[in-house]
């Protein structure tokens, strides 16, 4: 299939990846426009980095003589992503609103502009992903840097639109394209790679949420039903969290407390043994997609991850009904997080996903 002097609008983060992505499409013979997405919109906001990155990213555009649009999607944003994170938040789950933005915003919102308003055949992004087209049968695996892969992020992406989408430094290693850019004097050669929710910026975190949400502190106790501390809202807190707890109890071993339960009633449950309380044998996920349709049809064997910076894990997937799956680990998995995502693998090939639910501790 020839590409040359095909329409393909490229999402332009001002990062290092999404440049050499252009640089690769036009050295293929795309016809390129570049887009540089606005998600959040906040007044006097001078903690985000996106001032810099749309600097960087018409550097790049330029350079490389690429026309470059800005797109506000901040309203879809609100609306897709962000309720659904101050939801969750609310409960004391903890969601991943990255997972959501991709699927919502990215690959959702701004393909079908792209497709209708630029007239493009094709989306391109600087994710290490990679869409494998076997006679048009298209399928999704892991990118060839395993450690900076990013199907974890995207494994619930509507597999129908994999046709109209590109990840073409997905058989690079992140080395590799920093070694490109530095060759080809790009402006970010160098720059670190973003974490965390880019809107955020330098806040903290507790800050930004006590304006979004109705904090209201509560207890801290131990699974014996001892009181502890009093937290400063449970929405501040995760799974297997040692740092911050803000107790003052001292253990009688000296070590530290770990919160390995977060309850309904505002209340969560700190231990003092790491290795027995927070590690877990299986959970129970619910809203599964599979990127194949309806793949699940008895119990097998694949790998999962449940943090994306994880090693694939041996388990059995089991049924329960059409909403939930039981998935028993080959071996103990620590701090796995309620609202966090489960993803499913079998070698390299990602087959999809779902949101945790429930786990239990080994015993």
């Amino acid at each position: 299939m020839s590409f040359v002097k095909k329409n393909i609008v490229v999402g332009v983060s001002g990062g290092v990846d999404s440049s050499i992505a252009i640089y690769i499409l036009k050295k293929i013979g795309f016809k390129i426009i570049g887009v540089f997405m606005i998600n959040w919109e906040e007044k006097n906001n001078q903690n985000c980095n996106i001032y810099k990155d749309f600097h960087d990213a018409k550097n790049i555009c330029k350079k490389l003589n690429i026309k470059l649009k800005q797109i506000n999607f901040s309203a879809e944003y609100w609306e897709n992503v962000f309720i659904y994170f101050l939801k969750e938040y609310k409960i004391g789950n903890t969601p991943n609103p990255d997972i959501l933005c991709n699927k919502e915003i990215k690959f959702k919102i701004f393909l079908n502009y792209a497709i209708k308003n630029l007239k493009s055949n094709y989306i391109a992004t600087g994710h290490y992903s990679y869409i494998k087209n076997i006679k048009n049968n298209f399928f999704f695996l892991r990118s060839y840097d395993k450690k900076k892969d990013q199907s974890y992020f995207l494994h619930n992406l509507n597999f129908k639109k994999f046709k109209s989408i590109l990840f073409p430094i997905s058989f690079l290693k992140k080395k590799e394209v920093r070694y490109i850019a530095k060759k080809l004097n790009f402006i970010n050669s160098k720059k670190k790679n973003s974490t965390g929710i880019c809107f955020i910026g330098k806040k903290k975190f507790n800050y930004f949420l006590n304006y979004f949400l109705n904090i209201i502190p509560g207890l801290i106790i131990t699974k014996n039903n001892q009181i502890v501390g009093i937290h400063k809202g449970i929405m501040f807190y995760t799974i297997g969290q040692r740092k911050g707890i803000n107790i003052k109890t001292k253990n009688k071993n000296k070590k530290p407390w770990y919160i390995i339960e977060k309850k309904k009633t505002n209340i969560f449950v700190v231990q003092n043994n790491k290795h027995c309380l927070l590690f877990y044998k299986n959970l129970i996920a619910k809203k599964i997609y599979w990127i194949k349709n309806k793949l699940l049809l008895k119990s097998f064997k694949c790998f999962i991850k449940t943090r994306y910076i994880q090693e694939l894990i041996l388990c059995i997937i089991i049924p329960i009904d059409s909403k939930y799956i039981i998935i028993n680990f080959n071996k103990p998995i620590i701090s796995i997080t309620k609202g966090q995502y489960v993803v499913f693998y079998l070698k390299n090939f990602c087959l999809g996903g779902g949101i945790i639910e429930l786990n239990t501790f080994i015993n």
